[in-house]
């Protein structure tokens, strides 16, 4: 099974400049976790992810006021891709090895095209790579 069986398509994704009201606002309207920061809305290839998770502890937690920041502030800047050609099996295994929950799809030119999240690989995919992912992810590193 190839990923681009499995992805979400066509993600919400901001810029660094996007307020974070506007992030989560985003997570709201998609019913997801995570948003793909990237370095325009014509390009879209991804510089960062946000999470919800992201705006809690980076701001909320640090008495930060989110309505003050934006995406680029609050990013995280580390990007794993992967194409949609690519396995879900090595897909899996990549967000094993890499401990992470969710990873953008780029096409050939780099665009961000789609995201797959654990829930994916659990709904669409394999269940025993999909409970060896929430298990290696959610080691201590």
């Amino acid at each position: 099974m190839k990923v681009k069986e499995i992805m979400t398509p066509n993600p919400a994704c901001a810029t660094t400049k996007t307020n974070l009201q506007q992030v989560a606002r985003m997570m709201v309207d998609n019913d997801c976790g995570c948003i793909p920061i990237v370095d325009g809305e014509t390009t879209k290839r991804p510089i960062g992810m946000l999470t919800d998770r992201d705006i809690t502890v980076r701001t909320v937690a640090e008495g930060k006021n989110p309505l003050d920041l934006t995406a680029g502030e609050v990013m995280t800047e580390d990007v794993i891709t992967v194409t949609p050609e690519m396995t879900v099996e090595d897909c899996g295994n990549l967000m094993e090895t890499k401990q992470i929950r969710r990873v953008a799809v780029i096409d050939t030119s780099g665009a961000c095209v789609g995201m797959v999240a654990q829930a994916d690989i659990a709904l669409k995919g394999n269940a025993r790579q999909a409970a060896e992912i929430v298990q290696e992810v959610s080691k201590l590193s």
